[in-house]
């Protein structure tokens, strides 16, 4: 059993930084560790994984303004949100999946498995 706790989100000006944390407890092993996102009556929307062999993907929506690394040690996942723009207002839910891929400038996350609650985040312009 793995259970997953985000951390981070709140409230930030458009331009502004955050950095979303996801702490995991049991093993992760194998699986893809990622970030889907949801805004009030929108699609759930992937938004980037790191792999079991470290290699990190992105939707297009973000790429080039945030950075998803792994933290082994402590079993944690974090999401470097930078240049953030009204539009990233969501509830974002970490997740681990069994695959993670690109298909069209989206990201997927496949066979998802365990899921965080979520943590808001609010970006005003």
């Amino acid at each position: 059993e793995v259970q997953l706790v985000e951390s981070g989100g709140g409230l930030v000006q458009a331009g502004g930084s955050l950095r979303l944390s996801c702490a995991a407890s049991g093993s992760t092993f194998g699986y893809a560790i990622g970030w889907f996102r949801q805004a009030p009556g929108k699609e759930r929307e992937g938004v980037s994984c790191i792999i079991s062999d470290g290699r990190p993907y992105y939707a297009d929506s973000v790429k080039g303004r945030f950075t998803i690394s792994a933290d082994n040690a402590k079993n944690a996942v974090h999401l470097q949100m930078n240049s953030l723009k009204p539009e990233d207002t969501a509830v974002y839910s970490c997740v681990a999946a069994e695959m993670c891929t690109v298909v069209g400038g989206r990201l997927m996350l496949l066979a998802v498995d365990y899921r965080g609650k979520g943590t808001l985040v609010t970006v005003s312009s």
